[in-house]
């Protein structure tokens, strides 16, 4: 486990990493999130926007599509975008989430590349290579710390500014939200100048009813195994604002007919479970009572067929 010793470390390393610049000018520009599977890129999303924008669970492939997350100030906005895992496309629908990792390299003014304590240095070594030569500052960030001891960070930091040299290396916990404001000094410090590309009050580019979807998805991954969770999708059939009260209807599209069945459960108690738990986060996250109704349908083979997936507003290569 990471010890004090350890967090002293960090904070030492932190100090020594350079001045932070001061201006007046408008400072504006996009922070791309990118890294493998599992790393906590979503979590780091979610910590330095300050609010819950990307789901989180242990599953991979949690996050499916491009998620940004505006961060205001009144010289500054920072538009960070979380990114689905750099996998290996198996079906189209894995292809259009890496397209998604693809253009978060093209289009960034600051990358984000997250990595953690325990993950392979030689996995989607393809895509390292596309960070190297990179032509914006990067910041490498090697996450979950406290799953380590001072020795095996400080090697890790070593290493990691051998394999990216012009990175800065920096050690943190999302979770934890550990180092997280010494990250946001060195972006803040290396952010170009220019307008707001947004609203100053505007908090994503995401609109309510992708959150209801994002929400309900999140509980299938958390309760239910194997392909199950891999093979829905969600559409909002109706989202009615009235003044006491958010009418709700949702679809969940499954692949097979066989997860049909498997998603609602026996006596309907599945499903039941499922929307009990998003109706609350639902009611915390837009601070109003809602009323969700869900059923299922089959969307056959819906995550490799390309009409489905614009339908569902993926991006086909």
């Amino acid at each position: 486990m990471c010890t004090t010793d350890s967090l002293g470390f960090v904070a030492i390393f932190a100090k020594k990493s350079g001045k932070i610049s001061n201006t007046m000018a408008h400072k504006s520009g996009f922070v791309n999130i990118i890294g493998n599977p599992n790393v906590g890129k979503s979590t780091l999303m979610n910590a330095m926007v300050g609010e819950k924008l990307s789901i989180i669970t242990s599953k991979m492939q949690t996050t499916r599509h491009r998620i940004k997350g505006i961060v205001n100030g009144e010289d500054f906005q920072i538009v960070y975008s979380d990114t689905p895992g750099i996998l290996k496309p198996s079906y189209k629908l894995q292809e259009s989430m890496l397209g998604f990792v693809d253009t978060a390299l093209v289009d960034a003014d600051i990358l984000l590349y997250v990595t953690d304590v325990v993950e392979d240095f030689s996995k989607n070594a393809d895509y390292l290579e596309k960070i190297k030569s990179a032509e914006v500052p990067v910041l490498v960030l090697i996450n979950k710390i406290d799953l380590t001891d001072q020795d095996k960070l400080i090697a890790l930091v070593e290493k990691w500014r051998e394999l990216i040299p012009k990175a800065e290396v920096m050690p943190i916990s999302a979770k934890e939200k550990f180092n997280l404001d010494y990250v946001f000094k060195r972006i803040l410090a290396n952010l170009p100048e220019g307008m707001p590309f947004f609203p100053k009050d505007e908090l994503t580019d995401r609109n309510e009813r992708f959150f209801v979807q994002e929400i309900i998805r999140e509980k299938i991954l958390l309760f239910y195994d194997k392909e199950i969770p891999y093979s829905v999708e969600i559409e909002v059939e109706e989202f009615k604002d009235e003044p006491k009260l958010l009418r709700i209807r949702a679809v969940i599209n499954v692949a097979r007919d066989t997860q049909k069945g498997i998603i609602i459960g026996h006596q309907g108690k599945a499903l039941k479970k499922v929307g009990t738990e998003a109706r609350l986060d639902m009611e915390e996250f837009f601070e109003k009572k809602v009323f969700l109704e869900m059923y299922v349908k089959v969307a056959k083979d819906w995550r490799d067929k390309e009409s489905q997936l614009r339908n569902f507003g993926y991006e086909i290569q």
